[in-house]
């Protein structure tokens, strides 16, 4: 370990000499002062690790001193120590941000403590961290071979996600990269059990999970029976990034139930969050609502009916509800909703979908300064984070918390940073989607993609008689071969949907209950 300096400020030091004489026999430096304005001298003096202060001292008080220490050198976390136990000096002092509170007679053992827990707890967490994660590789890897079912694929992307978020800001970057081969794995696993098993989820497979079609009948309807319910639909959200930003509501809510559900092909808007409003698939949409669906060829909106939709749903599933609908995508929109939301306090169902997270994919793939923002998944989650918590939605989600609402948080698909490309040929009706094209005579790489040469076999429109929809699988994306190295340069490293991987078709589905 390398010498840490440590300050110790007590007027009475000279009693303490056992203590230090302890640290220092550890390699700890320590210098020491008699009186606030001592340590005031030293810490222009020298670049201290830590600070143990004397609460209780004549001339500057260790409360007047620790508000000198934070407004001369802020990053210099401070350990107060006193003879007092009354509560309201225990409080300001936390309220001036110190690092820890120790009552004397202090002995050594809770010095030392006191300096690992905070100097060396990044390091010995990551250590702890980095075990643990290397006794549950082995685990994770024979799981994988093994998982043959909708909930244990589940089960096994939330233990991923779980050791993502663990793994993220430890010192050892390989852990991660092994965290990342484990993940690439996994999605090559998974792409082949959806190959194997997509198309009989649709014709009475005991084993069918949870998707988009049925997702309001069987988890949003039994939810809002009795309870008035704010329903967020955030566009485009993975699970991770809803772990990432879970915890910002844990002041005014609490989590009831967590569920992952499956996305349907394609991963896309247009497909997915029309199926969650209508309760229908894609292509009893176009049969039955021909004024409301529009396929990728066709010019105009592709979402602009999920109230009708809903209202359909509703009507169909016997509910007579007194429910609103609101589609956010501008901070404008937002705001209003914000502010008026108490007119909503008497609805059983509030219904609001939130297009930012989409829009940030979108913009990743568009402008620079966002490729470097959000290069990777740890950034990207750290940019929802930081959108979430200024943004006119949890100011809703706190309204809604005031006002006895259940909330409901879920999405309609996920994304993945697309990595690899591979050659597709179509004429020049297939559609422009990356992660998935469907259209007439399509040439590709037959490894690369889960192909559906009759979409009716798993309910999607058909545009033609010859018409075909094929999904790229993991982090592929489709490049066409004009202008190709152009094209493969441009959208490599953005994040894309539409396609088949853990990331885009295993989402989160989340209720909590107001505090």
């Amino acid at each position: 370990m390398s010498e840490i300096k440590v300050l110790w400020v007590d007027d009475e030091i000279d009693l303490l000499k056992p203590h230090i004489i302890f640290l220092e026999n550890r390699n700890y430096k320590v210098t020491t002062a008699q009186s606030g304005s001592e340590a005031l001298e030293e810490i222009h003096k020298d670049d201290f690790d830590i600070i143990f202060l004397d609460e209780n001292m004549p001339g500057l008080t260790g409360l007047e001193t620790l508000a000198e220490i934070k407004e001369q050198k802020d990053s210099i976390p401070v350990i107060m120590i006193t003879k007092s136990e009354e509560e309201y000096i225990m409080e300001e002092a936390i309220g001036s941000k110190i690092a820890d509170y120790l009552i004397k007679p202090v002995n050594p053992n809770q010095i030392l403590l006191s300096l690992k827990k905070n100097l060396d707890h990044s390091r010995l967490v990551s250590q702890k961290t980095t075990s643990n994660y290397q006794q549950e590789f082995r685990k994770i890897s024979m799981d994988m071979s093994m998982v043959n079912s909708p909930k244990e694929w589940a089960e096994l992307y939330q233990k991923l996600v779980y050791w993502e978020l663990e793994l993220e800001d430890i010192e050892d970057n390989s852990m991660i990269e092994i965290l990342e081969s484990q993940k690439t794995e996994a999605n090559i696993q998974f792409c082949k059990f959806i190959e194997k098993n997509y198309a009989s989820w649709f014709d009475g497979d005991d084993e069918a999970p949870v998707m988009s079609h049925t997702l309001f009948r069987e988890k949003v309807i039994p939810e809002i029976k009795n309870t008035p319910t704010l329903l967020v639909v955030v566009d485009n959200l993975r699970y991770d990034q809803w772990k990432a930003f879970e915890p910002m509501l844990s002041s005014f809510y609490k989590k009831t139930n967590e569920e992952i559900f499956y996305s349907i092909l394609p991963t896309a808007t247009q497909y997915a969050r029309n199926a969650i409003f209508s309760g229908l698939m894609p292509s009893e949409m176009e049969k039955l609502y021909p004024n409301f669906w529009l396929n990728d060829t066709d010019d105009g909106g592709k979402n602009l009916y999920e109230e009708d939709f809903l209202k359909a749903q509703l009507k169909r599933l016997g509910l007579n509800l007194n429910w609103s609908y609101h589609k956010i995508s501008s901070l404008r929109q937002g705001k209003k909703l914000s502010e008026n939301f108490k007119s909503h306090k008497n609805e059983d169902l509030t219904v609001v979908v939130y297009n930012f997270v989409d829009m940030l994919s979108h913009a990743k793939t568009e402008m620079e300064v966002i490729k470097e923002l959000a290069s990777t998944d740890k950034s990207y989650r750290s940019l929802t984070k930081s959108w979430f918590r200024n943004s006119p939605l949890i100011e809703i989600i706190q309204q809604a918390a005031q006002s006895g609402f259940k909330l409901i948080i879920t999405t309609d698909h996920g994304t993945i940073n697309v990595k690899n490309p591979s050659k597709v040929i179509g004429d020049k009706n297939t559609s422009l989607n990356l992660r998935y094209k469907t259209g007439r005579s399509l040439s590709y790489e037959d490894k690369d993609v889960l192909a559906i040469k009759d979409p009716k076999t798993v309910h999607l429109p058909t545009i033609n008689m010859s018409s075909s929809f094929i999904f790229a699988k993991g982090d592929l994306f489709f490049a066409y071969p004009n202008n190709y190295n152009h094209y493969v340069s441009y959208f490599r490293n953005t994040y894309q949907h539409g396609g088949v991987s853990l990331e885009e078709m295993l989402i989160p589905f989340s209720t909590l209950i107001p505090k």
